[in-house]
């Protein structure tokens, strides 16, 4: 009696055991192995029993297809499934897959589940672009668009690009051809990419010869006003000058002495270039006197002395009485003395010249005999006969060659230069004269 109660429970628990596990294995992604005689072999865990350890291995046999591995449940249950790079009925046949790694796809496809797929389907968000790369989903946002390329691109604002802005402290950020461009902000200076800074805060900070002046190096001779030039530059700071001839502050304005000839002085009338001048200053030469007329400088050498008053003023000596020459044309003239002894210039005709010295001389008809014809000799500069005065009284005179020739005339005696005597015996004796005055005998 005790045996068939005994036998009657341990029955009914392994039922429940396995009605418990069936369900188990309906929600498995395995698939679980179907055996009519599993009550015979299978013991539930979890039932109450405390009797002897009667479970056997549910894979034992290996009761899966071809390629396909068992796993045993935690209720002995076998569960079949195709391995990795494999796939079709774990219970029949499991097929080797098209790639077990990346590694077996081309680099623009990515190995799932044993096949090569493009590894962009459903990796970007949306309007992004992708582009398959060693195996990998490159998602990006196309031009013109922003945000996450794996969540949504949105078509952007250019504006949008400077905000925030990707430049540094101090700058500005514009788009230029679509592009974000950084520059510093007026009155700054460095990479608008890190931050821009004031060109400088003291003149420490600017060369020598320059100023800080509103954070900006500018050159100290700035600093000099209208007008005035800048002279040299001490410890950044100008030393300012007004030019020659104008007059006021050389930190704010140089004008000119004057305007006009008005705003000048009595002992400066006159204005030259915005300076007041008295024209006289350097006008003359040197001793001479100058005096204005109006404006007008008039110089002169003073009494007793001769020169050129532009030039050079001095006393006169007797070489200064033909200085200017007082004589006329193709006149010379020489120091000399008049009636009473003073000292006067004396005017000559040059040699060869004739006429009246003091206003013109006229070049005489000859200079010498060869001038002349035959029968006449240069005297004073002009032909003429050269017997004019030459022969004594009762001589006869015949021109040859320049010269008068002086005879007495036949029947007559004597020196033909002086006189001629009327005598029968005394053969006739011929002279000539030369232009001097002399005479030679020209034979009987």
């Amino acid at each position: 009696m005790m045996s068939r109660t005994f036998a009657a429970v341990l029955l009914f628990a392994i039922l429940a055991c396995i009605h418990a596990e069936d369900k188990q294995l309906q929600t498995s992604n395995s698939t679980a192995v179907e055996d009519k005689k599993l009550t015979k072999r299978a013991i539930c865990s979890t039932c109450s029993y405390d009797g002897p350890d009667l479970r056997v291995n549910g894979c034992h046999g290996n009761p899966c297809g071809v390629n396909a591995v068992c796993q045993e449940t935690a209720g002995g249950r076998p569960v079949c499934s195709c391995p990795p790079g494999y796939s079709g009925n774990p219970l029949t046949h499991c097929n080797r897959g098209e790639c077990l790694d990346n590694i077996d796809c081309r680099s623009d496809l990515q190995c799932q589940n044993g096949r090569c797929v493009n590894p962009c389907v459903g990796a970007c968000g949306s309007n992004a672009n992708c582009e398959p790369r060693n195996h990998v989903a490159v998602c990006s946002c196309p031009p013109g668009f922003n945000g996450d390329p794996f969540v949504s691109c949105r078509q952007s604002d250019p504006e949008e690009q400077c905000h925030p802005s990707p430049c540094g402290q101090n700058t500005k950020c514009e788009i230029v051809n679509g592009v974000p461009t950084c520059s510093c902000l007026n009155g700054y200076i460095g990479n608008p990419l890190s931050g821009c800074r004031h060109e400088c805060d003291h003149d420490g900070d600017c060369s020598s010869r320059d100023m800080c002046s509103n954070f900006k190096c500018v050159p100290a001779c700035t600093q000099c006003g209208v007008g005035a030039t800048c002279g040299s530059v001490s410890g950044h700071r100008a030393v300012c000058e007004c030019p020659k001839g104008y007059i006021g502050s050389p930190y704010t304005e140089c004008r000119p002495e004057c305007y006009g000839d008005s705003d000048c002085p009595a002992n400066k009338p006159a204005c030259f270039y915005g300076i007041c001048k008295n024209t006289c200053d350097g006008a003359c030469g040197i001793g001479a006197d100058c005096n204005l007329r109006g404006l007008t400088p008039v110089c002169s050498c003073p009494r007793d002395m001769t020169g050129d008053p532009f030039v050079r003023c001095r006393p006169f000596t007797k070489a200064d009485l033909c200085e200017p020459n007082p004589c006329g044309t193709n006149a010379i003239c020489v120091p000399g003395h008049d009636n009473t002894g003073r000292e006067r210039p004396v005017c000559n005709c040059l040699p060869g010249y004739t006429g009246n010295p003091l206003s013109h001389c006229s070049r005489g008809e000859c200079l010498s005999n060869n001038e002349c014809p035959d029968n006449k000799a240069c005297i004073n500069y002009q032909c003429v006969n050269p017997c004019i005065g030459k022969c004594g009284s009762g001589a006869v005179c015949e021109p040859k060659s320049h010269l008068a020739v002086c005879k007495c005339p036949h029947g007559y005696s004597g020196d033909a230069l002086v006189s001629c005597r009327q005598t029968r015996t005394q053969p006739v004796a011929k002279y000539y004269s030369d232009s001097t005055g002399g005479c030679n005998t020209c034979g009987k």
